[in-house]
């Protein structure tokens, strides 16, 4: 019996552990803060959003197959800030294959869409956030597999994001 308690608890106590460990963000790299539903990963690489070459820094953690993540880039002059926005959108729907359907404007300026496509023969979705402050891009997003994305932590996503 003693050898069997230690198990016995850690089987409890992992019984008991959230799905999601909601955690306070701050970017070192741009003026935001977000709550993440794990420890998120950090990388920056130069990508290119239509004709501009900018270098993307991304924050993500994965839940079960599902990536919250928050890119944002420096932009030369904020007149480029709208077709960043929209090479952003179109890049994460294309990756998906996706369809959008639903598509609004929120009272913050930012662009919500939602997406549905395939990868790899499974059924995918696409819940994102896309805006600008001054010469700064954002994408604030949620992607995987359509049965894993749950509505309540994309809402405590989402709303949890704020520019500094």
């Amino acid at each position: 019996m003693k050898r069997l308690l230690p198990l016995l608890l850690t089987l409890a106590l992992s019984a008991c552990s959230p799905k999601y460990d909601w955690r306070d963000y701050r970017s070192n790299d741009a003026p935001y803060a977000v709550l993440f539903p794990a420890k998120p990963a950090t990388q920056t690489r130069s990508i290119k959003l239509d004709q501009l070459d900018v270098n993307m820094t991304m924050s993500a953690a994965d839940i079960d197959g599902v990536v919250f993540a928050v890119g944002s880039a420096q932009l030369a002059n904020a007149a480029q800030a709208p077709a960043a926005v929209d090479a952003m959108k179109t890049a994460m729907v294309k990756n998906i294959s996706a369809t959008i359907t639903s598509s609004k404007t929120l009272r913050s300026g930012a662009l919500e869409i939602e997406a549905s496509g395939t990868e790899r023969g499974q059924a995918m979705r696409l819940i994102g956030r896309f805006l600008a402050k001054e010469k700064r891009v954002y994408q604030v997003i949620v992607i995987g597999p359509a049965r894993n994305i749950e509505a309540e932590p994309v809402e405590t996503f989402l709303t949890s994001f704020k520019l500094n």
